[in-house]
């Protein structure tokens, strides 16, 4: 059964940063397209970065280009989003998200398989 744990969220004033962990288990992490998503009240589930199994390479939503950074250490199973230069409405619920095995790159919601229950994130101005 696979498991996808999010941990680091909190509140901050809006500048500061914060690192977000996710680590999977149950499945094939080094073979597994990993990312992170977020959702705002009232508002859809967005792409924010993903990190693909191969390379690895990284991609980002427009919006968090140059401020934020995922990575991923797959001796620990474990995914990063490292999130600098935080503005209000970087407030959401942040979501982790796996693909099936050996998936590639993909943006959407419904292209990833397995999600965690999500960590907050709450910037103040």
């Amino acid at each position: 059964q696979v498991h996808v744990v999010e941990s680091g969220g909190g509140w901050v004033q809006a500048g500061g940063s914060l690192r977000l962990s996710c680590q999977a288990s149950g499945l094939t992490f080094s073979g597994t397209t990993m990312a992170w998503f977020r959702q705002a009240p009232g508002l859809e589930r967005e792409f924010v970065a993903g990190v693909t199994w191969s390379g690895p390479s990284t991609y980002y939503a427009d919006s968090v280009k140059g401020r934020f950074t995922i990575s991923r250490d797959n001796t620990k199973n474990t995914v990063y989003l490292q999130v600098n230069s935080l503005k209000p409405e970087d407030t959401a619920v942040y979501y982790c998200a796996a693909r099936k095995l050996l998936k590639g790159y993909a943006r959407t919601v419904t292209d990833y398989d397995y999600w965690g229950q999500g960590t907050q994130v709450t910037v103040s101005s």
